[in-house]
């Protein structure tokens, strides 16, 4: 990634997963690229602890998620699913918890009150494809490919599904759920999974480009909307528009909506509340 970094913050003496953070940018990367970067149940833990305590940390703004290797995520771990066919239960209990445990790491993304951005270089398929398509924004390098491929192999792709329902139109999905088939880079940005395309060699530039960028806005604006856009999302019409009214003059009521207004009626650049120190100052209290 383009700046500088600092040290690297690792949890483990192999880890599967990296972490940084740089100006308000934290960045996670997959790192089972032997495995393509496969869900085990404990990259799942993993990313959904590292996601928990990022949303919490009041330095960070913006969450981008990338992968080490050739392939950004292969989905779930299938060797690690079929030894659990060993057990006396055939394994219902793993599989179990590893789709309770994909599941809740995959919601976590999406009630993670910063920004989570993908930057993707080669395949996402199954619960990688679902893992892009839980991001709030993605970019794709133009290698890229996705799929939910598990009808090839006799295991309909159930829980990729809840998430890539969510971003593409139905017939779309389904063309990906029944036919299983890779669809590339561009294809997905036309259908909405990803926002953009780049070549591969700026993939990383560009992703950290517009992490900046959206780190560059007021926290406090981001969780309001982040959590608001999801909510109302699942809501009838007119629900929605009373929540999101709601929303509206909670919001013109926060110090940063004051400050952004009066600045754009003065003609200045914006000064935003200080998310680091407000958390200094209440804890304090």
């Amino acid at each position: 990634m383009a700046g500088n970094s600092t040290p690297e913050i690792t949890r483990m003496e192999n880890p599967i997963l990296l972490e940084s953070i740089d100006g308000g940018v934290a960045r996670l990367v997959l790192n089972r690229p032997a495995a393509r970067n496969s869900l085990s149940l404990t990259m799942i833990s993993t990313l959904h602890e590292a996601i928990d305590r990022l949303g919490d940390n009041a330095a960070v703004r913006v969450i981008v998620i990338t992968a080490e290797g050739p392939a950004f995520c292969a989905g779930h771990d299938l060797k690690e699913m079929s030894a659990a066919r060993a057990e006396d239960d055939r394994g219902h209990g793993f599989f179990t918890k590893t789709m309770e445990s994909c599941a809740a790491m995959m919601q976590a993304i999406v009630r993670c009150p910063k920004p989570v951005i993908a930057g993707v270089r080669g395949i996402a398929t199954a619960a990688g494809c679902q893992l892009v398509a839980s991001c709030d924004l993605a970019i794709a390098g133009e290698e890229a490919g996705f799929a939910t491929p598990g009808v090839n192999i006799g295991l309909f792709c159930s829980t990729p599904m809840v998430a890539v329902s969510r971003n593409l139109p139905r017939k779309r999905v389904m063309q990906m759920l029944l036919g299983g088939e890779m669809i590339d880079a561009p294809t997905a940005a036309d259908w909405g999974l990803v926002n953009s395309v780049v070549a591969t060699d700026e993939l990383e530039d560009a992703v950290m480009e517009l992490a900046r960028s959206v780190a560059s806005k007021s926290a406090a604006t981001l969780k309001i909307g982040k959590e608001a856009f999801y909510r109302q999302a699942e809501m009838p019409l007119d629900e929605a528009y009373r929540y999101t009214a709601r929303v509206m003059v909670e919001n013109m009521l926060e110090r940063d909506a004051e400050e952004g207004i009066n600045a754009f009626i003065e003609k200045r650049e914006p000064v935003w509340e200080d998310p680091v120190k407000r958390a200094g100052t209440d804890a304090a209290e």
